[in-house]
């Protein structure tokens, strides 16, 4: 059985997330923050690839291609967030997000919930500002009567 483009390319999303966040954390840069905004490139790939292929399959209607652009972008965040709950607990849990939270958006003792649902938060307005951006960056490729 064949995933759905969206899903795979989410999925992709979540594996480029984790691979980055992880290998932040071996070189020991998981406490500078600018590094931590970068993973937003890696929704930028998995959501254009997505609009990539729907228009080369001639899926050109608006539409379709917004719905399709948030389908990825947030399977993609939503995956990474269920990761980051997954890894906070493995690492010890309240402690560890308390470590990460030093130099990011949190003041005080969040809780990983507290900090996952934060995150979840950012994640999909984030997810929704990157497939709107590309929406209209591949919405003047489209043939249609306004062009």
């Amino acid at each position: 059985m064949k995933l759905p483009t969206e899903f795979y390319n989410g999925f992709l999303i979540f594996i480029g997330i984790g691979i980055y966040f992880l290998a932040m954390e071996a070189l020991g840069l998981a406490d500078l923050f600018y590094l931590r905004l970068l993973n937003i490139l890696i929704v930028f790939y998995g959501t254009n690839r997505t609009l990539k292929l729907n228009f080369r399959e001639g899926k050109t209607l608006f539409a379709t291609n917004i719905a399709s652009a948030l389908l990825t972008s947030l399977t993609g965040v939503i995956l990474s967030i269920m990761g980051l709950i997954t890894y906070s607990f493995i690492k010890g849990g309240d402690l560890y997000v308390q470590s990460l939270s030093k130099t990011f958006l949190f003041g005080g003792n969040p809780s990983v919930m507290t900090y996952s649902i934060s995150l979840l938060f950012e994640g999909i307005v984030s997810a929704v500002i990157v497939s709107f951006i590309l929406i209209l960056y591949w919405e003047t490729r489209y043939v249609s009567d306004k062009h």
